[in-house]
């Protein structure tokens, strides 16, 4: 008996915790934003107008907050319970915490809504891991310069697979028009039906105003094309970074380095994203990319089962329509064209 007393003298105190509650924290009243932006763990969020002022622990509008009822942009930080949840920009998030802007303030990120639409892209086409780009664009703005850069059909047709694949809608904004012809380009997208806009230095971009009034559009494209420059154009107070082509590589120097997300002054929103030399596809399938193009899918519900629907396939539903006119040859040379593409690679 003295012995176990000497050890248990020595035993470590018994620990006595409370029962992990199952309440969870009630967030109806958290405020609604829109991610922008994000810098090393840090989001920069404006919030909807039309939910109020929220919780706000900070006295004064802060930057960006104005008089007007417009949105006020404030910085926030990913809330715990998000766990390995990513946050992208163009994500709509509920936030909570001092949203009043005031300089030195930090709201937190507590939910973040379902996304309409989701770009992916992979590193290379052998990597099995998506990286999300953007969420929630409905369009897909592809710039690629008429020349110095050159242009890059192969990153063209990648990109709109990604396009077709997120269901956003493909716009291709050819530049430096002054320095080379846009026809051949045109001629090549025209069986796809996908809009063509055609700019210049200086030139008019009341084309591009209408094309991206009232979406949320996100820009993608090599650097050295234009895009900041586009940007810079169309949302004055913009100060986005231009780069400048090396003449002996023929690309541009990477100036952008996170997307950005900016409010377009004649409506709507553009997302900026750093310059890019390759889009893998790894995670689009076959089948994904032809719901983009109602006319083919039904016809190919008669190929026989795992067919690819490429030149080489024999029995092919598409080439018996191109044979008895039903589809167009123009049309499903271009489909497959952008169907080879994901297998292809290309020194962007």
């Amino acid at each position: 008996m003295r012995e176990r007393d000497e050890h248990e003298r020595f035993d470590r105190p018994r620990r006595h915790t409370k029962p992990r509650t199952k309440v969870r924290p009630n967030y109806d009243d958290a405020a609604t934003a829109r991610v922008v932006t994000i810098d090393r763990g840090r989001y920069t969020v404006t919030l909807d107008p039309s939910t109020g002022s929220g919780p706000s622990t900070g006295s004064g509008g802060g930057d960006g907050s104005g008089g007007d009822g417009g949105s006020r942009t404030i910085t926030a930080m990913k809330s715990r319970n998000l766990g390995r949840k990513g946050v992208v920009v163009g994500d709509h998030v509920r936030v909570v915490g001092d949203v009043s802007g005031a300089e030195g303030s930090l709201a937190r990120i507590v939910e973040v809504t379902p996304r309409r639409t989701v770009l992916r892209r992979t590193a290379d086409d052998d990597d099995p891991i998506e990286r999300i780009i953007v969420a929630n664009a409905d369009q897909l703005v592809i710039v690629a310069a008429l020349a110095d850069p050159p242009p890059r059909p192969g990153l063209i047709d990648r990109c709109l697979v990604a396009a077709f694949d997120a269901g956003m809608e493909p716009l291709v904004c050819l530049t430096k028009s002054d320095l080379g012809s846009p026809d051949e380009l045109v001629a090549m997208l025209e069986p796809l039906g996908v809009r063509v806009v055609v700019t210049r230095q200086d030139g008019d971009l009341d084309s591009v105003r209408d094309a991206l009034r009232d979406r949320t559009s996100v820009l993608v494209g090599h650097s050295g094309v234009g895009k900041s420059t586009l940007v810079n154009a169309l949302v004055p107070d913009a100060n986005r970074s231009v780069s400048y082509v090396n003449a002996v590589t023929g690309r541009g120097r990477h100036t952008s380095t996170s997307a950005i997300s900016l409010e377009l002054p004649f409506g709507g929103w553009i997302i900026d994203t750093p310059g890019i030399r390759s889009f893998g596809l790894a995670h689009v399938e076959v089948d994904d990319l032809i719901k983009a193009f109602p006319d083919l899918q039904d016809v190919t519900r008669d190929c026989p089962r795992g067919c690819l629907h490429s030149a080489t396939e024999p029995e092919c539903a598409l080439d018996v329509a191109v044979a008895d006119g039903t589809l167009a040859p123009e049309r499903v040379e271009s489909f497959r064209r952008i169907l080879a593409s994901m297998n292809q690679r290309d020194d962007y």
